[in-house]
């Protein structure tokens, strides 16, 4: 159960099949699993894969082997967001007949150099086939306070503006489908990287125009190398192998703030695990946005 709530808890890790998983998404990875955990609640599992372009073959099933490797499993099927393009784009249209969204025929080269979408295609009245789908942001700021990064705000319009919810490609964006998928699953609690806060305050817009109740939200520290780029698989970063779980538990826990023993590592997942979450402490996350990767023994 959510602390201070008679709702059930259900958490949620939604990877990109992009490439194999790092530290840095296991460390998030870790955090939803352990926060759901430790107050019986439950862990879905969800592949962001709505931009194949971006895809390495394998890294689904290579995503999901390593999770269960760890002990990370989850409850119920394994939702695809590729199953659900039909209803993005209906509700993307759907903002367009209510007047809350238009199409935009701006191309990358156009919006070169504005930091803030510019308004150019807002009232050009444009069709809506083969255009991208801007959602019109009101003057007015969003606020929420984060679990670990405390109170955050953005003023859309000065600090966004319109932004994409549905691609020139026929694609959904992002900002749309992770809360329609959220909304249909009852997801409850958001548990992600701190590179995603900026993202909130467009999502609970979302959740306003749907009119339902968003998730709480806890972003954890992004963990970066010593040169300062963020963990990722842009980077090339190291990808997690399967042959020493515990090692890679454990360097997660200490960039969570957890302090695990030293001998935790060469106790079993299960072991890890269980002290993992009979040891989860919120408040001993670091309340910073950027966190350098704890090294190995």
């Amino acid at each position: 159960m959510r602390e201070g709530s008679k709702s059930p808890y259900i958490g949620r890790f939604a990877p990109t099949p992009s490439g194999a998983l790092h530290l840095g998404s296991l460390t998030a990875a870790l955090a939803s699993w352990l926060d759901a955990r430790a107050v019986g609640g439950r862990w879905l599992l969800r592949i962001e894969d709505i931009d194949p372009p971006r895809e390495m073959p394998g890294a689904k099933d290579g995503i999901l082997r390593t999770l269960e490797a760890l002990g990370l499993t989850w409850d119920g099927p394994v939702v695809k967001q590729s199953t659900q393009l039909a209803a993005y784009r209906e509700q993307a249209f759907q903002f367009i007949q209510q007047g809350l969204a238009y199409a935009c025929c701006c191309s990358r080269k156009q919006l070169s150099g504005f930091l803030v979408y510019p308004g150019t295609c807002r009232n050009a009245r444009h069709a809506a086939q083969g255009a991208a789908i801007r959602l019109r942001v009101p003057d007015k700021t969003f606020a929420f306070v984060d679990r670990v990064q405390g109170a955050f705000s953005q003023r859309l319009a000065d600090e966004v503006g319109d932004f994409v919810i549905w691609r020139k490609d026929g694609l959904a964006a992002y900002q749309l489908a992770v809360v329609l998928d959220d909304i249909t699953q009852g997801v409850t609690d958001t548990v992600r990287g701190a590179d995603l806060l900026d993202s909130t305050p467009r999502q609970l817009y979302l959740y306003q125009l749907l009119g339902k109740k968003p998730p709480r939200y806890l972003h954890i520290p992004l963990l970066v190398q010593q040169d300062g780029r963020k963990l990722g698989k842009s980077f090339r970063s190291e990808a997690l192998t399967r042959a020493e779980p515990g090692q890679a538990l454990v360097r997660a826990l200490r960039a969570l703030g957890q302090c695990p023993p030293r001998a935790l590592q060469r106790q079993s997942v299960s072991q890890i695990l269980q002290w993992a979450v009979s040891h989860w402490r919120v408040e001993n996350i670091p309340r910073v946005r950027t966190l350098l990767e704890p090294v190995a023994d």
